[in-house]
């Protein structure tokens, strides 16, 4: 049987699931939701006003994606390339018709009373220490994944959330996706039976990064600010932008990178929160370069309730796997479903027959590393914002956050430790292995250290 996304039933479901949420495009109100509806939620003046903080590549396409909503106003663009920050300040501008301030230094940003949200997307070592920060300023924050650069600034945020009171949702989109969140249902309501193994993968033909050569810092970079909590390293002409996601020192790997994404939808869809064992293999195998992380890694992962997930990461060989570049297969006792790389899925029965179809409705390109789904991104963006105005329960809480993006930090902590790792299922803790649990936090730059 195929489905289309216009049937009965996924209309009905997408008004249950994200019902009360106004769900803003690019190209205005998405099918199935009217400008008079909308206007019912929101009233023209209602709008969140947000800083963006870090808006090189994937800020750049959030603050365009922010800017684009009728009920936002971006107030503010933070970024230590002065370049890039000159870029984004038109390009809002151009979207809401106000220009947005340029403040290089985002703590600068939070001390405007005006400001009610920042949106983090700066490298990963400055993710849980910025989002800390806007907390404590009493901002609320949205927070590109991964939400931490280790488990110990996970737990920080889960605390801060507590303490502070404030709205963090993590940016892993998928769990806004109509058909995503729809294919993950039928998984819990035993479409293809009791699921108990699921497999995800991320594959690209990511090119070599060579030998950096020690430089004068650029006359348009803060590189002190960019280093942040972070102790202090020379700068390489190899390392800005987006190469430092392959150094342990500021990035996570492509397990963090891409990787969470497809870790958050299995562990959703299996219904588990920390595991207890994870083992890691690969390496740095296809050049031989700076690149310190695996370009080629596949993660394990068992759980207490009988399940197990692998996630498989080839940043330098692009061939798909069940014809996508990322995906998740869950398998289950009466069958396998499948969700693609956008926003569609694919069940099948024991016999591999195709049994029902779900099919994208939007164009995604998950190897698009600034703005793989813009308009999809947009219903994120508005639960967010409905969890600001309304109270309304977040897709991705930083509760959830953290459990998603600790899978693949253990993940990174087995494969480094070259160690089998066994885990409190209570929570996520390394079980006797001293020289693993010295990766659960990190050195921090004297002074720069992340408190609640």
């Amino acid at each position: 049987m195929t489905t289309t996304p216009t049937d009965d039933s996924r209309r009905d479901f997408i008004r249950k699931t994200i019902a009360g949420t106004a769900i803003v495009s690019v190209g205005g109100i998405l099918p199935g939701f009217s400008a008079a509806s909308y206007a019912r939620i929101l009233g023209a003046n209602e709008k969140v006003r947000v800083g963006i903080m870090g808006v090189n590549s994937r800020g750049l396409a959030l603050a365009g994606n922010f800017s684009l909503q009728p009920n936002c106003e971006v107030i503010s663009i933070s970024d230590v390339d002065a370049r890039a920050a000159k870029k984004c300040v038109a390009t809002v501008e151009a979207n809401q018709k106000t220009k947005p301030k340029n403040q290089p230094d985002f703590r600068k940003a939070l001390e405007d009373k005006d400001l009610d949200a920042l949106v983090v997307a700066a490298p990963d070592h400055w993710h849980a220490p910025a989002a800390l920060l806007a907390s404590k300023a009493g901002k609320h924050v949205y927070l590109e994944k991964p939400c931490s650069h280790n488990p110990h600034e996970g737990e920080l945020l889960v605390a801060a959330v507590k303490k502070y009171k404030n709205v963090i949702q993590m940016g892993n989109q998928r769990r806004s996706w109509p058909n995503v969140a729809l294919a993950i249902q039928e998984v819990k309501q035993g479409i293809i039976g009791r699921p108990y193994f699921a497999k995800g993968w991320y594959t690209n033909n990511r090119a070599s990064i060579g030998i950096g050569k020690e430089v004068a810092v650029p006359a348009w970079l803060d590189y002190e600010l960019w280093q942040g909590p972070a102790p202090r390293r020379a700068f390489k002409d190899n390392l800005i932008h987006y190469n430092w996601h392959w150094f342990w020192h500021w990035g996570t790997a492509e397990s963090c990178n891409n990787g969470t994404h497809m870790l958050d939808l299995m562990r959703w869809g299996l219904g588990v929160e920390f595991p207890t064992k994870v083992s890691s293999a690969g390496g740095r195998y296809r050049y031989k370069d700076d690149w310190e992380t695996p370009d080629t890694q596949v993660i394990n992962l068992e759980f207490a309730n009988n399940t197990a997930m692998t996630w498989e990461g080839r940043s330098c060989n692009g061939r798909t796997i069940e014809g996508n570049s990322a995906g998740v297969m869950f398998y289950g006792e009466t069958g396998a479903l499948l969700i693609e790389s956008g926003n569609s899925y694919k069940v099948y029965d024991l016999e591999n027959k195709l049994v029902k179809e779900v099919k994208n409705d939007f164009q995604i390109d998950p190897r698009n590393r600034m703005d793989p789904s813009q308009a999809l991104d947009a219903i994120h963006i508005q639960n967010f914002f409905d969890s600001i105005k309304k109270g309304t329960a977040l897709a991705s809480d930083i509760t959830g956050g953290h459990q998603s993006t600790l899978l693949c930090q253990l993940g990174n902590i087995a494969q480094r430790t070259g160690a089998t790792l066994a885990i409190d299922p209570a929570n996520g803790h390394i079980k006797n292995n001293k020289e693993a649990e010295k990766l659960w936090r990190r050195t921090y730059q004297p002074g720069w250290e992340p408190t609640l």
